[in-house]
């Protein structure tokens, strides 16, 4: 018995366009032809009833597209969304919402040097108008903070849940790296200073520190802590999960980063240390177990039931992305290079099956055999966690090079697009079924085809890094951009503010339960804010060559040999340096542009420093030193050709009201025709009475005006 397909239903289809078929005159329809990432082909006919947008970031308008024959040209990427009609002839598709990516068919938005910093600005007032009410006036003060918010950011109970408020702190202190905000700063250092002193338990005699779970807000204002964790899968209250103690790191040593905070740090080390002494196997076994007993601190004792003598990908993998790749970038410490290198190895060692499955083993029993019986987890897998280790292991890659880092990358990044992506629509699948049963010809969703923010952040930088990293296989680009696409189309809540938990298989917001929250036990600022600043790395630093701009606060004589590291991530050696300080707004030269790491002056009481990473390869370099009055004054570096003057362009595009250019050409050594031309150009565009002036004109630069006969057309001072 079978049953057709004979009912219509509404659907998503994302591809790229291979053929266009429209009359001259556009007055009712017209077709054209879709293929997908898999290469299935589906032809597209479009009425007036269709209309286009152009994808728009958060806090920006919607931005409909004038003329829908006019967007639809060959190789453009594309989102439809459409009802499928089941006719005699075959499966029809009507196009109703198209979803456009750029400008024209070779633009990315989401690619713009500048799309991840606005957006992680718009998160960052998300979360502290809904946790602070900063928008109000209000004081950021960490007993008003709370696990559970709302959709619309409003706040569900009393828990302060030990990941979500230090997730958020990293999210903070992740903001300030990026945009320099002072309230951001704020809310990291307070919030590293309300943990230490609601949530940590410190053994000054052992020198070890944990963590407690949780603590709630009493109605009479008291404090009620717990030390067994009260999510589900750790028995009730019952356990200490690893992964807790880890991501209670993450906030800490993101704002250590920023500050250099010597209390923050001799918290991470005794953390470590209470890692290394109660969580590690010290077998030859090795590995770190997932769960303690909260009273005797012991991984074998019966009362964790399912969690005994158990280790699992958090245990081992997650303490390098929450905390320790961080710890080490702030650092250069060998013995977290060591810890790092440890970790991979095990996961390099132990979570490869493919003899088995597409998927890699994650949970274990205490032998490292496999464990397929552990809770709701079972015989499965969660696609994130492999997109995970296919990041991460690339980022050791560039710490420490080995063909087993290399190899398994690769094999999850090989076999995730065929098992666990969806390759109608985009984006990632939650949990699957980790084996084919007989007659099946497609790996099954667990519970649904929905998809989760955090899985999507896992596939996006695990390919942008790859492909930069690797640059050996052209799809992985393709991966990382369709990712991307499907993050940025169908992600974002423009009404409400910051990101879905979850969408639909079709992109639709999945709006039931704990899922159409914004804070949550599983959701905080991490996942979202992290996939801004390393997806803005990746894209900028690794793919396209873009400089970037990093802020710290460093406080005054914290730094061992008063050196503060800004490498923003493990990246290829050679593949980025420092090119530009400032400190307190004044430009700083005690510099090492390769080691990335600025010889900080002792006689300054407090230090905003301002970092620009520049790719290597890049010749040329525009930046907005000022705008006041009208007058904006740029600094310009390198070398100006046809090649460098969109960096140019993009900054002055970004003034309005402009009625003057400054433009100090002390680092600027060549600039060609081209160069030339726009700056005339320019002048002429903004009117009569615009003036540019160029100021530390060198000798080349100079001699290039002269012979162009250019130089009474601009101001030049020494």
């Amino acid at each position: 018995m079978s049953n057709s397909l004979n009912f219509t239903f509404s659907d998503l289809i994302a591809g790229y366009i291979t053929k266009v078929e429209f009359p001259e005159v556009f007055d009712s329809q017209g077709i054209f032809t879709l293929k997908t990432s898999d290469d299935r082909e589906y032809e597209v006919k479009v009425t007036y009833a269709c209309y286009a947008e152009l994808v728009r970031n958060l806090g920006e308008p919607f931005q409909i597209a004038p003329s829908i024959k006019d967007i639809l040209i060959e190789g453009r990427f594309i989102h439809v969304y459409g009802v499928f009609y089941p006719e005699k002839s075959g499966l029809k598709f009507e196009a109703k919402h198209i979803v456009l990516f750029g400008r024209d068919g070779n633009h990315l938005r989401f690619e713009e040097q500048n799309w991840w910093i606005h957006q992680i600005q718009q998160l960052l007032n998300f979360y502290l108008e809904a946790q602070f009410g900063v928008n109000e006036g209000e004081e950021i003060d960490y007993r008003n903070f709370r696990t559970d918010l709302s959709a619309e950011g409003k706040k569900l109970t009393g828990e302060q849940n030990l990941d979500t408020i230090s997730r958020l702190i990293y999210g903070f202190a992740t903001a300030y790296m990026m945009t320099g905000d002072e309230r951001a700063l704020e809310a990291a250092v307070k919030g590293s200073e309300y943990m230490q002193q609601h949530f940590r338990a410190r053994n000054t005699s052992e020198g070890t520190c944990y963590w407690y779970s949780q603590v709630n807000i009493q109605p009479d204002g008291t404090l009620r802590k717990f030390i067994g964790s009260q999510a589900g899968g750790d028995e009730g209250g019952n356990a200490m999960p690893c992964y807790e103690q880890i991501y209670a790191l993450a906030g800490l040593t993101q704002t250590f980063r920023i500050t250099g905070n010597r209390e923050i740090l001799r918290d991470i080390e005794d953390t470590i240390s209470f890692l290394h002494r109660y969580y590690k196997d010290h077998s030859s076994n090795g590995g770190y177990y997932s769960h303690l007993d909260p009273v005797t601190l012991s991984p074998h004792s019966e009362s964790l039931g399912i969690n005994k003598g158990r280790k699992n990908w958090n245990s081992i993998g997650d303490h390098a992305p929450a905390y320790l790749i961080n710890l080490w970038l702030a650092t250069e410490k060998q013995e977290y290079a060591d810890f790092l290198e440890y970790t991979f190895d095990l996961i390099c060692q132990y979570f490869p099956d493919y003899d088995y499955s597409p998927f890699m083993n994650e949970k274990f029993l205490d032998d490292w055999s496999r464990d397929l019986n552990w809770g709701i987890q079972q015989a499965r897998c969660v696609v994130g966690h492999n997109l995970k280790v296919a990041w991460n292991v690339t980022r050791m890659q560039s710490l420490k090079c080995k063909d087993t880092y290399k190899t398994f990358a690769h094999q999850i990044a090989d076999a995730i697009p065929s098992a666990g992506c969806d390759n109608q629509r985009g984006g990632w699948y939650d949990m699957m079924e980790r084996t084919l049963k007989e007659g099946e010809e497609f790996h099954r969703v667990v519970w649904h085809d929905r998809k989760a923010w955090w899985q999507q952040e896992q596939g996006i930088l695990a390919y942008y890094i790859m492909a930069g990293v690797y640059n050996d296989k052209p799809e992985y680009l393709r991966y990382a951009r369709e990712g991307a696409a499907f993050y940025s189309a169908w992600f974002l809540d423009y009404e409400e503010g910051a990101i879905y938990f979850n969408v639909l298989g079709n992109g639709q917001p999945y709006a039931l339960g704990t899922e159409r929250d914004k804070g949550s036990h599983s959701m905080a600022g991490y996942h979202s804010f992290e996939l801004c600043f390393l997806g803005a790395i990746y894209s900028n630093l690794l793919v396209n060559k873009e400089p970037m701009d990093f802020y710290f606060s460093p406080e005054p004589g914290v730094w061992e040999y008063n050196i503060l590291r800004v490498a923003p991530d493990i990246l290829p050696r050679g593949s980025i340096k420092l090119s530009e300080v400032w400190i307190n707004g004044q430009p700083y030269t005690d510099f090492n542009p390769e080691a990335l790491t600025v010889n900080l002056p002792t006689d300054l009481p407090e230090m905003k420093v301002r970092c620009r990473i520049t790719p290597i390869g890049v010749d040329f370099d525009a930046d907005l030193l000022s705008f006041e009055d009208g007058i904006a004054t740029l600094a310009l570096e390198g070398n100006l050709s046809i090649n460098g003057l969109k960096y140019l362009k993009e900054e002055i595009e970004k003034l309005h009201g402009v009625t003057g250019l400054v433009l100090d050409l002390n680092q600027l050594y060549s600039i060609s025709e081209n160069g030339m031309n726009y700056l005339l150009f320019t002048k002429q565009r903004f009117g009569e009475d615009f003036t540019v002036t160029l100021r530390g004109v060198q000798q080349g630069v100079r001699q290039s005006l002269i012979d162009s006969e250019l130089v009474e057309e601009f101001i030049l001072i020494d």
